[in-house]
């Protein structure tokens, strides 16, 4: 996900997608530990899309005070 698509969803959007994000990284995780995880790559780009979304969540949060 870019980042200038995060931009323009909302507070609600946002923390939605981190909570999907962070269950397919837990269910890619346990995959990887049984041993049938195939696309490895997709546990990194999802942790920098979490990480992505929660910087723009902080960033919001500092701006409104």
């Amino acid at each position: 996900m870019l980042y200038k698509d995060i931009k323009v969803k909302s507070l609600d959007e946002l923390q939605k997608l981190v909570k999907d994000f962070e269950a397919e990284l837990w269910t890619l995780n346990f995959k990887k530990s049984v041993g049938s995880l195939d696309q490895s790559h997709k546990i990194r780009a999802i942790r920098r899309d979490i990480a992505r979304i929660k910087t723009e969540l902080n960033a919001r949060e500092k701006g409104a005070k």
